[in-house]
Parts: C-alpha cells; sequence; structure tokens
C-alpha cells in the first residue's frame, strides 16, 4: 500500500470525526515527508527500520509507513476505516441534490492542504464542481491572496481543470468586507472569477446600524454572489466561542433578495451560521442559499451534509440552494451584470 495515501486518508478519517489539529498535522506532515522521498530512500528506511529518524515523522506514524510498505493496510487506517460512520442522521435528500461547494480554502491562504488535494478529495466526494476561495489580502493572519498571488492562482486552477474534466474547479475567493462596506480585491480581478464569498472578518462587535450598513454595501457590490457566515458567531471549537455580530438582518435579507445575492448556510460545526431563527428568517423572505463547507482541511469537505440537515429542517426546496444548479448554470447567474 502507498504509504503516503495511507497516511493523508488517516489524516482524512480524523479530520472529519473533528479530531484535534495537532493529531491530524502529525499525519498530514508525515505524508508530506514521506512523497518527498525517492523510492530508493523509501526502501532504505524501511530495510533498516529507521523510519523514526527521519525528521518530521514519529513514532506513530512510521508504524503506518512501515505496516504500508510491508503492503499491509496499516492497523490505525482500518481500525478508523470500521468506525466510520455517517455524521448526521438527516440531510440526505439535500446532500444528494447539492451538485459542489462554493466555499474552501488551501494552504495558498490558512488552509492545511494543497489546492489540488481539496479538488481531488472533493471530485471523490461525488461533486461536480468546487470552488476555491482563499482569503483576500486583509487578512495578514490567514496569508491572504495579493492580486498578484490571485492572478498565480488562477493560472493553477486552469491547469488543473484540464487534467480533471469534466469535474470543475471554479476560482473564487472570500473577500474581507471592509468597514466601509468595500470589498478587499482589485474589481478588475474580482471581475474574473467564477464566484466571490464576501464575509466580515474584523470589527465583529460593531453596533447594529454600523454593521447593516457595511454588509449591505458589500451584498449590493455587483461583484458579491454569497454572503458568507453572516454573523460570525463561533459557538465551539478550538478557537473558543464567540457571539454573534448584531444587524438589521430583516434589512440584509431584503438587500440578498433585492440584489440576487445568496446567503450561506455554512455547515463548519462551530458556525452552524447562520443560527435557525435567521435561517428561517431568510427562507421566509424568499433568499437563495448556498450550502457550503469552509472547508480548511480535506476531511472536513464531508460536513456539508451538517448544513444539508438543516437545510432540510428549515423546509428550503433545494432549487432555492445555487449549488445544486449544473454549473453552466451558477456561472451564469455568479457574472456580475453589465
Amino acid at each position: 500500500m502507498n504509504p503516503v495515501e495511507a497516511l493523508r486518508d488517516i489524516g482524512f478519517l480524523l479530520e472529519r470525526v473533528r479530531s484535534e489539529t495537532h493529531r491530524v498535522k502529525a499525519y498530514r506532515n508525515a505524508a508530506d515527508t514521506v512523497a518527498r522521498l525517492s523510492e530508493d530512500e523509501r526502501h532504505d528506511h524501511q530495510a533498516r527500520r529507521s523510519w523514526s529518524s527521519v525528521p518530521g515523522i514519529g513514532p506513530k506514524t512510521a508504524l503506518v509507513i512501515t505496516q504500508a510498505m510491508a503492503g499491509e493496510v496499516p492497523e490505525l487506517l482500518q481500525r478508523l476505516r470500521e468506525e466510520k460512520r455517517p455524521l448526521t442522521e438527516g440531510g440526505t435528500t439535500m446532500r444528494a441534490a447539492v451538485r459542489g461547494d462554493l466555499h474552501c480554502h488551501s494552504s495558498w491562504s490558512d488552509g492545511g492542504s494543497p489546492l489540488e488535494e481539496m479538488m481531488i478529495i472533493a471530485q471523490r466526494l461525488g461533486h461536480e464542481y468546487c470552488a476555491i476561495t482563499d482569503h483576500s489580502p486583509r487578512l495578514k493572519v490567514a496569508r491572504g491572496l495579493s492580486a498578484e498571488r490571485l492572478h498565480q492562482q488562477m493560472e493553477v486552477v486552469r491547469d488543473l481543470n484540464q487534467v480533471m474534466a469534466p469535474f470543475r474547479a471554479l476560482q473564487g475567493i472570500e473577500v474581507d468586507i471592509l468597514e466601509d462596506g468595500d470589498l478587499d480585491q482589485d474589481p478588475r480581478m474580482l471581475n474574473e472569477l467564477d464566484v466571490v464569498v464576501a464575509s466580515v472578518h474584523s470589527k465583529l462587535r460593531s453596533d447594529s446600524e454600523t454593521m447593516t450598513h457595511r454588509m449591505v454595501a458589500a451584498i449590493a457590490n455587483p461583484y458579491t454572489n454569497i454572503l458568507g457566515h453572516c454573523t460570525g458567531r463561533l459557538i465551539e471549537g478550538e478557537r473558543g466561542t464567540r457571539p454573534e455580530s448584531v444587524f438589521d438582518a430583516e434589512v440584509v435579507f431584503e438587500a440578498c433578495r433585492t440584489f440576487d445575492v445568496a446567503v450561506e448556510i455554512n455547515s463548519r460545526p462551530e458556525r452552524r451560521d447562520p443560527p435557525g431563527r435567521l435561517l428561517t428568517l431568510a427562507a421566509d423572505m424568499g433568499c437563495l442559499f448556498s450550502i457550503d463547507t469552509d472547508a480548511h482541511a480535506p476531511g472536513q469537505l464531508e460536513f456539508q451534509i451538517y448544513g444539508c440537515e438543516r437545510a432540510e429542517a428549515a423546509g428550503i426546496d433545494p432549487e432555492r440552494i445555487i449549488n445544486t444548479w449544473p454549473v453552466d448554470r451558477l456561472l451564469q447567474w455568479c457574472k456580475p451584470a453589465a
């Protein structure tokens, strides 16, 4: 068995059950280390039982590599496969209707895995398309993409689409909504993208009037397609908790309906954004939605079922979920009005 694939499969299975980040990284880092070794180097370490001497490989990852190199399914991988269970009881009908994911991150910004790996896993999960939406430049802590780096990423996506067809990697961005409601990227670059997710990441405790004006200005921007994690709340997880931002939800959702911007149903377990009462309000007001993972690692791409379960429970028609649409219809809808 290929030891690199075994280590990455373990990382994936640990991610989907929200194992500790440091534990997941140990297996993913070990996979990257082994991938850089030649076949001769791998066989030499296997013969000398010296895997633990390689920087970046510890006793547990060394055991996985040793077993895989011996042609066995590593014990840990076999156990994780046997323990794998559905993440939810509901959401399966909506998940079957969903064709893609429109919000995920890669190691180009603050994600933990290469863009190529994120797309390969999305395809393996049955998606017809997946958008890479790394952060914009103002979010320096997340290594947000300057216009130049975004242009470089676009070239990678174009090359990837040539080898992954008919699957489509969509070029997107999660662009910061600035304090004045402007979008944190050159409009000329935004015009070249397939999809734009606009999110607030700063001054989350602003008063309601300030936040409402800020969000509505961004929603009215012709390049905005999706309003990301609208309240910014965190309800659990390693980063701790954070209360909802306050804003006039009726005004914001009416702007989404008027300007044809989808409200994101963010599937991350620590977000579950928007909260139930706001999800119901947006649905009652006639908004469109996008069920996205906001995945920062391959295993998190399975989190979409959480958002699907919430959408089903809210009684939202799949036709109102933009990522149930065929890719050509979606891309036409995402184009800014002339």
